[in-house]
């Protein structure tokens, strides 16, 4: 179980969270390092692109990520219910393309709670369900003084538990772990 782990952000396990923006499934990929265990991974097969495993590399193991692709958001939300119940995954990823109604938001998070997972659903700009527990907002930031590109603010733009709050993070693949990063000019 999760419950006694310590993320590098505020998110608590045993939850189920969202995240928007342009760079949610780098958000997903980082909390997926951050959590011992397997990451099941649920898209849509409708998706024209795929997920490479490979693409997962400069984060994490890519034999940790079990990418599953069902029917529909209405199978997603089954396979990650029971997987998000049984706590035999560290993480469930879930890329939703519509909102979810308050029953299927809560079901997932009994579901969560039951098993000690956490949940992370990818939702659209200006999306989200009412019994996440937080929403994130995820975008690049382009700094000059920087030569990679893995800058990124995430803010919490939702929180049930506590305080709103803005991080400029970045991916330190050396030591494999987020770094917080002071904005240009402080």
């Amino acid at each position: 179980m999760l419950r006694d782990i310590a993320l590098p952000f505020p998110l608590r396990p045993a939850r189920v969270h969202e995240v928007c923006g342009p760079v949610a499934s780098s958000f997903a990929a980082c909390l997926a390092a951050s959590v011992p265990g397997a990451v099941l991974w649920l898209r849509e097969s409708w998706h024209s692109d795929t997920l490479n495993p490979l693409g997962f590399l400069p984060v994490l193991d890519p034999t940790r990520v079990l990418l599953a692709r069902p029917a529909n958001q209405t199978d997603a939300l089954a396979v990650a219910e029971e997987a998000l119940k049984d706590g035999a995954v560290a993480l469930v990823v879930l890329e939703i393309t519509r909102p979810l109604d308050l029953r299927e938001g809560r079901r997932l998070q009994l579901a969560a709670g039951t098993g000690g997972s956490i949940g992370l659903c990818l939702i659209p700009e200006g999306m989200g369900s009412n019994a996440a527990e937080t929403r994130w907002r995820a975008t690049p930031v382009f700094d000059p003084r920087r030569e990679d590109s893995t800058l990124m603010r995430w803010e919490i733009i939702k929180n049930k538990m506590g305080t709103l709050g803005a991080w400029n993070v970045c991916w330190n693949a050396q030591a494999h772990r987020l770094d917080l990063v002071s904005p240009a000019g402080e």
